[in-house]
This record gives C-alpha cells, sequence and structure tokens, in this order.
C-alpha cells in the first residue's frame, strides 16, 4: 500500500470518527443538554477510549461549536440562493419559509439540538448560536435593503425588520420540531403572520 493511500485511509478513518461524534453528541442530547453528558459518555457511545475523542476536540465544548456551525453552515447558504432568486418581498417570504421548513425536515436532530441549547447549553455555545441567528439578521437587512418598497427604512430600521423576520422564522423551525404532524399548518401561520407583517413594514417610513 502506498504511503499516499495510507493517509488517505488515515484521513476517512479519522473523518468517519469525527462524525461518529458529531452524531453520537446529537443522540445524547436528546433529552438533555450539553451541560448534561460528559466526554466519557461520548466516547462510549462511539466505541473510542476518552484519550481519543482529544484528538478531534477538546471538550464538550467545543463539540458542541461545531455542531452549531454545522447547523447553520448549509441554511445559510440555502436562504441566500433564496434571496438571490426572490424580487419580491412575498417570493423571499414563501421561498424562504419552504426552505427552512425542509431542512427541518432533513435535519431534526440539528435543530432539536438548536433549540435545546439556545436556552440550556453551555454559555460558549449560546453565544455561537446567538452569533449565527445575528449572521442570518445581517445577511437578510442587507438583502431587504435591496428589495423596492425599502427606501424610507433607516440602516437601524432595516436591521429591527429583518430581527422580526428571522425571530419568526426560528419559532416556526421550533414549532415543526416540537410538533412534525402540524408542519403544514405551521407553516400556513407563519406565512401569513409575515404577511401581516410587511403589511404595516412598507408603509413605514423612518423619521429623519
Amino acid at each position: 500500500m502506498s504511503a499516499q493511500h495510507e493517509d488517505g485511509s488515515r484521513s476517512e478513518r479519522k473523518e468517519r470518527t469525527r462524525r461518529a461524534i458529531l452524531d453520537a453528541a446529537l443522540a445524547l442530547t436528546r433529552g438533555t443538554s450539553l451541560v448534561g453528558i460528559s466526554l466519557r459518555q461520548v466516547a462510549k457511545e462511539v466505541g473510542i477510549v476518552p484519550t481519543a475523542f482529544y484528538r478531534h476536540f477538546d471538550s464538550v465544548e467545543s463539540l458542541g461549536l461545531s455542531l452549531v456551525d454545522e447547523s447553520f453552515a448549509s441554511l445559510r447558504e440555502l436562504l441566500r440562493d433564496v434571496r438571490v432568486r426572490a424580487p419580491e418581498f412575498t417570493d423571499l417570504i414563501d421561498e424562504s419559509l419552504a426552505v427552512v421548513a425542509e431542512h427541518v425536515r432533513s435535519h431534526p436532530a440539528h435543530y432539536s439540538f438548536i433549540a435545546r441549547e439556545r436556552m440550556a447549553g453551555p454559555e460558549r455555545v449560546r453565544g455561537a448560536i446567538r452569533h449565527e441567528i445575528e449572521l442570518l439578521t445581517r445577511e437578510l437587512a442587507a438583502d431587504v435593503a435591496r428589495l423596492p418598497g425599502t427606501e424610507a427604512f433607516s440602516h437601524l430600521h432595516l436591521h429591527l425588520l429583518a430581527d422580526l423576520i428571522v425571530s419568526f422564522v426560528t419559532t416556526m423551525a421550533e414549532r415543526i420540531i416540537e410538533e412534525p404532524a402540524a408542519e403544514e399548518r405551521i407553516l400556513d401561520d407563519t406565512r401569513t403572520q409575515l404577511r401581516m407583517l410587511l403589511v404595516g413594514a412598507l408603509n413605514w417610513k423612518s423619521p429623519r
């Protein structure tokens, strides 16, 4: 076997173990939070010795940070694509909500993790989730500023509008996780709420 092939196999094994650790943490936190599990529990779930855990993460908290990053990365990319395609507010709402609902359906463990850790996780993990939500808000505010009807908004008010929209969508995702059978109703309710919000928003003029 060549040295290059050995290096490739080693890297693949390492990545498989890292993936198994992340999946084990998602499974172990279903009924609790990261603060309620230990790296020994995670290592046992994966079938590795605790020292092997440190080859991938330096603590359960750093493992949690990786899960936060993984949870948001693909969603942010999908929503960017929607905002590029959607020229009007109603298109933006409809397509974004559909994308989020599909993402929740495809990654339920990640969304359950975020919903729990947002309130009960370690401080650094809670901070990372807040940061990711803030990034979503900033990106949305920048794109909303290019849509017709927002010319009279100040920078602050654009951010406040984006913050409201992201809050509605975050709540929708959490409700879908809690009641997956009610997804269609939750999606319709959120769509209506956002359209009601935008009726007022598009008639808003920021004070000069």
